[in-house]
């Protein structure tokens, strides 16, 4: 019988089939499957207010910078645009994002949480913190620190 998923990623057998090249040694493959289990963290955590990783990422941006046009949040959240339309659509379908048109410039809308959106990013924090501890859960207080640097190395270089 064929070994699982998890079980065959992790075999050295075969590694002079395809020059060497082992699925589960590459970078962006490993980085995936981190993603897919932080994800899943995630929507466990979140629970009731039902929010995806991209949701929850505009509405605390908003929370935090007070207003943004889609544009900006989209840049700040490095989402592209036809991504942060979409967020934006959904958070202002729920309430928790409204747009108002900008003082200056008419072609502009602004957006900004609402009190029903600054109150579920309020009570949602503590899950947000404890979804981070359990993404980071497999590595020990030093390897946590030097992950996050090298992450953070990675995403902005």
């Amino acid at each position: 019988m064929a070994p699982d998923l998890a079980e065959r990623e992790t075999t050295t057998e075969d590694e002079t089939a395809l020059g060497g090249y082992v699925l589960a040694r590459q970078v962006g493959h490993l980085l995936r499957r981190a993603h897919q289990r932080h994800v899943a963290i995630f929507q466990e955590g979140i629970g009731a207010a039902a929010l995806t990783p991209m949701q929850w990422a505009a509405l605390v941006t908003l929370v935090r910078d007070g207003q943004a046009s889609q544009n900006q949040l989209g840049r700040l959240t490095a989402m592209d645009p036809a991504t942060i339309q979409g967020v934006a659509r959904r958070l202002l379908a729920r309430g928790l994002i409204a747009r108002a048109p900008h003082p200056a410039d008419r072609r502009v809308s602004l957006l900004a949480a609402t009190p029903a959106g600054v109150a579920l990013v309020e009570a949602t924090l503590p899950a947000a913190a404890a979804i981070s501890e359990a993404t980071l859960a497999p590595l020990n207080p030093d390897e946590r620190r030097i992950f996050l640097q090298l992450l953070q190395r990675m995403a902005f270089a």
